[in-house]
């Protein structure tokens, strides 16, 4: 048995962003035990559980909603006590799998943040009994085929922090690209690249919402296709540049 130091210890440790091998190896503990106490249903004894109530961040929510309407989802637990938050977040941006954690933690303060290793991306992952209260967009189904739309307190966080709703739903879904053309300047053909964003989602009221927060802050935007935003006007690029930005 050990004491509730130690198990808090661990679980700080894991919530820093450390594998279950590394943290095993620091405090002599098994990665079974470990993992029982990152998993459990239960806070552990002496632990307080965050209580239900609205996000303790609002910046963080407006991002962290981005995420979850872009590459995000709630499963229940099996035993039916409550639900795992998981975002999907490509190796390939280590920025982007930091900045959720960090999300995640901001607005739930307490709940436990850990990765699971997929191929090519890993799952940012968190029990909590009330993550649907937070992301009642939750539902049966895949998102595309079901309504979404924000619940008026959610729409209040989104419009008072849009560019970090905005910053949620491009690292998810959306990527910053270079486009390039020819010109003839002095009859010389010559190479001319151009920044753009683009926002490719197959819910129409994922991209609506996504629409109205670009028409929130100013930027111009237009319908590539059925389910592609572009932003290509160059002051509109330059907003995005240094609001959102690439991912990382």
């Amino acid at each position: 048995m050990y004491d509730i130091s130690t198990r808090k210890r661990a679980l700080a440790l894991l919530g820093q962003g450390r594998s279950l091998t590394s943290v095993s190896r620091e405090t002599g503990i098994s990665r079974a035990a470990i993992r029982s106490w990152r998993t459990r249903l239960e806070p552990l004894p002496g632990i307080t559980a965050p209580a239900p109530g609205p996000p303790a961040d609002d910046q963080a929510y407006a991002y962290l909603l981005g995420l979850y309407l872009g590459d995000g989802c709630l499963s229940a637990h099996p035993r039916g006590t409550g639900h795992y938050l998981r975002i999907a977040c490509a190796d390939a941006w280590p920025g982007l799998i930091r900045l959720c954690r960090e999300a995640i933690a901001k607005v739930r303060p307490g709940v436990g943040v850990f990765t699971v290793q997929k191929e090519g991306y890993v799952m940012v992952t968190s029990y909590y009994r009330h993550w649907p209260q937070l992301f009642p967009q939750h539902g049966p189904g895949l998102k595309h085929r079901r309504r979404t739309v924000l619940e008026p307190w959610q729409q209040a966080i989104v419009d008072a922090h849009p560019w970090d709703f905005i910053r949620g739903l491009v690292h998810s879904d959306g990527c910053r690209v270079t486009n390039w053309t020819t010109r003839l300047i002095d009859g010389e053909t010559k190479r001319y690249e151009y920044p753009r964003y683009f926002f490719t989602n197959l819910s129409a009221d994922i991209r609506r919402l996504y629409t109205d927060a670009l028409d929130k802050v100013g930027v111009s935007w237009k319908q590539a296709n059925a389910q592609n935003i572009s932003v290509a006007r160059k002051s509109s690029v330059a907003l995005m540049d240094t609001h959102v930005g690439p991912k990382h």
